[in-house]
């Protein structure tokens, strides 16, 4: 015999059908376990590069910049040069990075947004999912730290930044940065 549910069972244990029963609920149940053990292993596995790999690597560099750019505007401005061109570039690009969202840079995950597509419950609506719930209130603390360092010239921009609009402050930073002789940005 290959399997213990083949065996036969004693006449006055079971009957056969709830043999039969117990041994498609044990075989339901271990498929179910092995699913749940298969998504779980590769939830965990995609979570850490995404957070080695995306997350950690892009906030660094985001939080290193607008902390060097703060940290630049107030030096410009404790040494007297409040009409200097350069604070007003300071103040503008940490205005600039403070309005930058973790969406707006990462990298888009085509096979993530699928798997969604693909997955999305007619009976949940899109705007009350918990992930879009989370995403929503992320990007309202970024919007209050944005009015934290709200500058008037740039309130009525619309546009959400692009990578590419984060490599130029980078590049603009280390202009600012080079006159006054810092190795600022890692």
């Amino acid at each position: 015999m290959d399997s213990p549910w083949e065996e036969d069972p004693q006449a006055d244990y079971a009957p056969k059908a709830d043999w039969a029963k117990l041994s498609n609920e044990f075989t339901n149940s271990g498929y179910r376990e092995g699913i749940i053990a298969g998504k779980e292993s590769a939830l965990q596995e995609g979570f850490d590069a995404g957070f080695a790999d995306t997350g950690v690597p892009i906030g660094r560099e985001l939080g290193s910049m607008r902390g060097v750019i703060s940290a630049i505007a107030s030096f410009l401005s404790s040494k007297g040069q409040a009409e200097s061109t350069s604070l007003a570039t300071a103040r503008e690009l940490s205005y600039s990075l403070a309005g930058v969202r973790f969406s707006d840079i990462v990298p888009i995950d085509h096979e993530a947004e699928q798997h969604a597509r693909e997955h999305l419950n007619a009976d949940d609506p899109i705007g009350q999912s918990e992930e879009l719930l989370q995403k929503r209130e992320m990007e309202g603390l970024e919007d209050m730290l944005q009015r934290l360092t709200a500058s008037p010239a740039n309130r009525s921009s619309q546009n959400r930044p692009t990578r590419e609009d984060v490599i130029r402050m980078k590049e603009d930073i280390l202009a600012l940065s080079a006159p006054l002789g810092l190795n600022s940005i890692p």
